[in-house]
């Protein structure tokens, strides 16, 4: 327990910085704002929803989550899950599976099952990040063309914005937008202790208002919050909910954690720790829906944002929490004069900030196995969604390692050491005995291509099988070795054991492969006594 709980080192960075983690936070509540209230609004709950969620989950996932530039929130990947919820069950279930998916999250962590996402795959993780920065740009494409698109994708409601756009082209949404980006891109690399964001959002929202330009805003925004109440919670529904929270908990875990281990990657000698991320999130998702907010994660376009502002510690999603409460209780009106077009401009700056080109070259180049794990993750992030993008990707990269891997094992006949025989003994040896030594794996994936290699032995009347440098041996290749074994002695061979490791030993003994072996206590330590025991075979046969 101690280990995934706050300690007082978590806010040592944000002691020597306090400002530039206060500006991060600003600059990320500017960009946090009209997500969650999309998010919201597009999970059935209502926008209020959103902001609530954003406020709540940011706040308790800052303070308890295992990363110092996470920012939490609603995301788009969670609606896809809760809307089919929403329509079925209501807003009461929908809360329900927030609250499950919370205490599923929880135990998570404190069982230590974050640790797992160490075992992704460079390739997996760096086109997961390039993926979701090409989804986030092409969720903005609606609201940089300043109309509305429909899909079940990214890529298809931007398309279908596009069509919209030109049939009936208007610019000025467009030119926010580009102008936004183009001067964020420039002023990062001109001044990059600047809140360039904040600076560039501000001003373009001073100009649009001034100049009267016809740019969509933000709008009127909610002024109150609901007292917390589990008035929602029916015990009836867990058991038809669980599989909906399950998933909820899965896809929260997965884009949290990757979340995190992107934002490791943005900012130099930053490491979260996995488990207590769960844990965070986890009691994060438990307190939100007591306010009405909806479930939520670590979000990857928020945190991306957060690391490039300049944030230090988890001093900055703390403090986009608070900026987004007093939002919601004094300045509604102003932040209302937000150009959206403005917005989507900072995202598709950070988007493009967020792709390391060079990295992904690095990796596409290395090998042909990692380049198709890269593009493959990449592409289904891209065309379908991330859960999705991620199994694929991690799928594709055990499929060719444990290829990798069987190759690397190797069967070699090996000369016997007849030093100390006589001219006789050594042509009887020479003739009749073959030793095979296995080196590296014996398992599923290279077990087979070793039981044939064996069986083309012919014309001999001893096999020794040399096992001391087998490094794993499973069920498979167990019963391909005792398969082997087998064959070779329908043959009349007489075949002999040597050097086999004690748990490799215990695999052969619960199996119950070469028992007539061991009976015949034909297995032995080394090879010098298998070979020693071959030749008085031998020579008892004449």
């Amino acid at each position: 327990m101690r280990a995934v709980l706050p300690r007082a080192t978590d806010w040592s960075a944000a002691r020597r910085d306090p400002r530039a983690d206060l500006l991060a936070g600003l600059t990320v509540a500017m960009v946090a704002l009209p997500l969650a209230l999309a998010f919201g609004a597009a999970s059935g709950l209502g926008a209020r929803a959103g902001l609530v969620t954003a406020i709540v989950a940011g706040a308790i996932a800052a303070v308890f989550g295992g990363s110092n530039l996470q920012v939490s929130g609603p995301t788009g990947a969670m609606t896809v899950v809760l809307i089919p919820v929403v329509h079925r069950f209501g807003v009461d279930g929908v809360l329900t599976v927030g609250l499950l998916a919370g205490a599923l999250l929880v135990a998570s962590g404190l069982t230590g099952l974050g640790r797992a996402t160490r075992y992704l795959p460079a390739p997996v993780i760096e086109g997961f990040t390039a993926g979701i920065a090409v989804v986030i740009v092409l969720q903005q494409i609606p609201v940089v063309l300043g109309t509305t698109g429909y899909g079940d994708t990214a890529w298809r409601a931007a398309l279908d914005a596009a069509r919209g756009w030109a049939g009936h082209p208007h610019p000025w949404s467009v030119v926010t937008a580009l102008a936004v980006a183009g001067l964020i891109l420039v002023g990062v690399r001109v001044r990059p202790g600047l809140p360039v964001s904040l600076i560039v959002v501000a001003a373009t929202t001073a100009v649009t208002s001034i100049l009267a330009v016809p740019v969509e805003r933000l709008g009127s925004l909610p002024s109150t919050f609901t007292a917390p109440s589990l008035g929602f919670f029916h015990p009836h529904l867990v058991q038809q909910l669980l599989p909906s929270a399950l998933a909820v908990a899965a896809l929260g875990a997965l884009e949290s954690l990757l979340s995190a281990t992107v934002a490791d990657g943005l900012r130099v000698g930053t490491q979260h720790d996995p488990d207590r991320e769960l844990l965070g999130q986890g009691l994060a998702n438990l307190v939100v829906p007591l306010f009405g907010g909806v479930a939520a994660t670590g979000a990857i376009a928020r945190t991306a944002v957060n690391a490039r502002a300049g944030a230090r510690s988890r001093l900055s999603a703390l403090t986009h929490s608070v900026a987004l409460a007093a939002v919601v209780l004094v300045a509604a009106p102003l932040v209302g004069r937000i150009p959206l077009a403005a917005l989507a401009g900072v995202l598709v700056a950070t988007c493009i900030q967020m792709v390391e080109v060079g990295s992904l070259l690095a990796i596409a180049r290395a090998t042909r196995a990692d380049a198709l794990v890269l593009v493959s993750t990449l592409a289904i992030t891209v065309l379908t969604d991330l859960v999705t993008a991620v199994a694929v990707g991690v799928g594709i990269a055990v499929v060719l390692a444990l290829r990798a891997v069987s190759r690397s094992g190797r069967l070699d006949e090996t000369p016997l050491d007849t030093s100390d025989h006589d001219a006789d003994e050594r042509e009887l040896l020479d003739e009749h005995i073959v030793a095979y030594r296995f080196d590296g794996p014996l398992f599923f994936a290279a077990a087979h291509r070793f039981l044939l290699e064996l069986t083309e032995v012919a014309y001999v009347r001893v096999v020794i099988l040399r096992l001391s440098r087998v490094s794993t041996l499973d069920a498979t290749g167990a019963k391909v070795l005792g398969d082997a074994i087998t064959r070779l002695e329908r043959r009349g061979t007489l075949v002999l054991l040597s050097g086999i490791r004690a748990d490799h030993d215990g695999i052969l003994a619960r199996l119950g492969v070469a028992e007539h072996l061991r009976r015949e206590q034909l297995i032995f330590a080394d090879t010098p006594a298998a070979i020693a025991h071959a030749r008085a075979a031998l020579a008892r046969a004449g």
